[in-house]
C-alpha cells in the first residue's frame, strides 16, 4: 500500500511539474511583421508636417508591430532624424523605404518599398528629396554603389547611419 501511494505521489508530482513548465511563459511570442502601406494623397510627414506625395526621392515609414501605428516620412532623411532620437532608437519599429533601383526618383512607386534595416543608403549624392539632400535607399549594395558612382556620395549600411550622416551635403 505504501509503495502504491509513492507511485501515485510521483505521478501527481510529475504531472504537476509538467503543467508548471507548460505555463511558465517562456514561449517565444510570434510577432507578425506588418506589411508596408501605400502613401496616400494627403499623408503628412510625421516630422515636418509636409504633404508627402508632392516631393521626389525615397520616402520612409515606421510601423510599431504591437499597435500597427504607421508613421510616414517625406524623406529618408526625416525618417532617420526621427529614428535616431534617444526616445526612438531602441524601439523595435518595422521600417520601410523605397528601393530607388526599382522606381523613379521623381515619383517613387509604393510597390518598391523594402525593409530599411536590410537596405543600403547613399549619403551625400547630388539628388534632393523633400527637404533638400536625402539618403538614396537601395535593397542591393551593388545598386547603391552604381547610384553613388553616377550621382556622388558614400554607400552606408542601415546600422552605420548616424546623425552626422544627416548633416552631409553633396
Amino acid at each position: 500500500m505504501l509503495r502504491l501511494c509513492s507511485v501515485k505521489f510521483c505521478v501527481v508530482a510529475l504531472v504537476t511539474l509538467l503543467a508548471l513548465i507548460g505555463c511558465s511563459g517562456d514561449e517565444e511570442q510570434v510577432v507578425v511583421k506588418p506589411e508596408p502601406v501605400y502613401f496616400e494623397s494627403g499623408d503628412e510627414c510625421h516630422v515636418c508636417g509636409m504633404v508627402i506625395e508632392r516631393f521626389p526621392g525615397p520616402k520612409g515609414q515606421a510601423i510599431q508591430p504591437d499597435d500597427k501605428v504607421v508613421r510616414k516620412f517625406c524623406s529618408t532623411r526625416d525618417m532617420f532624424s526621427w529614428l535616431l532620437q534617444p526616445e526612438n532608437v531602441k524601439r523595435n519599429h518595422v521600417l520601410y523605404v523605397h528601393d530607388m533601383a526599382q522606381t523613379h526618383w521623381e515619383a517613387p512607386d509604393d510597390t518598391a518599398l523594402v525593409d530599411a534595416r536590410e537596405a543600403f543608403f547613399v549619403v551625400g549624392s547630388g539628388l534632393s528629396g523633400a527637404m533638400g539632400p536625402t539618403l538614396g535607399a537601395f535593397a542591393d549594395q551593388a545598386d547603391a554603389r552604381a547610384f553613388a558612382d553616377e550621382h556622388g556620395g558614400q554607400v552606408v549600411a542601415f546600422e552605420e547611419i548616424t546623425l552626422e550622416h544627416l548633416r552631409m551635403e553633396p
